[in-house]
């Protein structure tokens, strides 16, 4: 709290993993919080596409805890935005990363099993770097979602071939039906622009 009050920082981004309390501690002590929370705050029962208003109905450790989050953030403050993101695109980066993780499910099964009855929120992660830095610029409290998935509604298995395509992957891409859901994050006042742009294959 003393480090804050002598940086009196214009905005803080809060991008990691920490407590609902400190999410909220955060929110109460800066003018302006931009919060990176997720699509897995709703379960696939009811189906979406999950609009910002729309009921937080995770079941799952990960959904709930992003849940206590965005409420101990709305308790603290007004001004803050929450911005719910989807399963992230980098050729670069690891961690919770879809191309890496595409390359993982490649080398230990010898294919890639991709649902066509999922349709994903999902987005370079470039392109929701810009969408978070738009949100600390400028004061945009309240839920945004960060799809650029939402309009153009691509089942997984045809991003899987795009991805392919675009990366130079030799992925052998099976789909399958076994996990049914529109996850796409849609509504509110920010958007991402589409997979397609960056992915001819779609």
């Amino acid at each position: 709290a003393a480090w804050l009050a002598r940086l009196r920082p214009d905005a803080i981004a809060h991008l990691g993993m920490g407590s609902a309390r400190l999410a909220g501690w955060l929110a109460a002590h800066c003018e302006r919080l931009v919060f990176t929370s997720t699509a897995m705050v709703f379960d696939h029962r009811p189906d979406g596409p999950h609009d910002v208003g729309a009921a937080r109905t995770a079941q799952d450790d990960y959904g709930r805890y992003k849940i206590a989050c965005e409420d101990a953030i709305t308790a603290a403050s007004a001004g803050a935005a929450i911005a719910r993101i989807g399963w992230q695109i980098d050729p670069g980066r690891p961690g919770n990363n879809m191309l890496m993780a595409l390359d993982d499910w490649q080398r230990r099964d010898g294919r890639v099993a991709a649902s066509r009855a999922w349709t994903p929120a999902c987005s370079f992660m470039a392109d929701t770097a810009l969408g978070l830095l738009a949100l600390l610029e400028q004061a945009h409290p309240g839920v945004h979602h960060l799809d650029s998935n939402a309009e153009e509604g691509w089942r997984f298995d045809a991003i899987a071939r795009a991805l392919a395509q675009a990366f130079g992957r030799g992925w052998q891409v099976q789909a399958h039906d076994d996990y049914r859901h529109d996850q796409r994050l849609v509504g509110g006042p920010t958007a991402l622009p589409p997979l397609s742009e960056r992915l001819a294959g779609l």
